[in-house]
């Protein structure tokens, strides 16, 4: 499969399932900086998530597998991108072609993501689609320094 083989759909409830198995993997919420969620706490996101009308949110297809989801949200009057991508699914460019996908979807710019300094992975997927890094915010409790990417103006 090529990473170009990929859709993006509205988010079904069944997807819910496969996302949660995927933040659970402990090297891919290392690699993100982020802790998994148990499942009651990842339900309540996804449920908060799927009743706001303002979120975009899609999940990422390939081959009819769900590799992951991407969406786009508001927080403090920015709007912000992020991604999850199933472990098996790494290395192909698929978050890079999903992104792409997605800013065709959200003409609003600028648009923001917060990435782990640690993640190369992310930074350069955000770099292909044009994020430039703005500032690094200070090292949290647990010690992860995230920095601020930006696209448009």
């Amino acid at each position: 499969m090529e990473a170009t083989d990929i859709s993006l759909r509205p988010v079904i409830a069944a997807d819910v399932d496969v996302f949660f198995e995927h933040q659970r993997d402990p090297v891919a919420a290392g690699m993100a900086a982020f802790p998994a969620r148990d499942r009651d706490a990842h339900e309540t996101h996804w449920a908060r998530i799927l009743d706001d009308p303002a979120v975009v949110a899609r999940t990422i297809v390939i081959g009819g597998e769900v590799a992951g989801n991407i969406g786009c949200w508001e927080h403090d009057g920015n709007r912000f991108v992020g991604y999850w991508i199933g472990r098996d699914h790494w290395g192909k460019g698929i978050a890079t072609e999903a992104l792409i996908r997605l800013l065709d979807l959200v003409p609003a710019r600028p648009l923001y993501a917060l990435v782990a300094k640690d993640n190369a992975a992310s930074i350069r997927v955000l770099a292909k689609c044009g994020f430039e890094v703005t500032a690094e915010k200070p090292a949290d409790e647990d010690g992860i320094v995230e920095l601020e990417m930006k696209l448009g103006l």
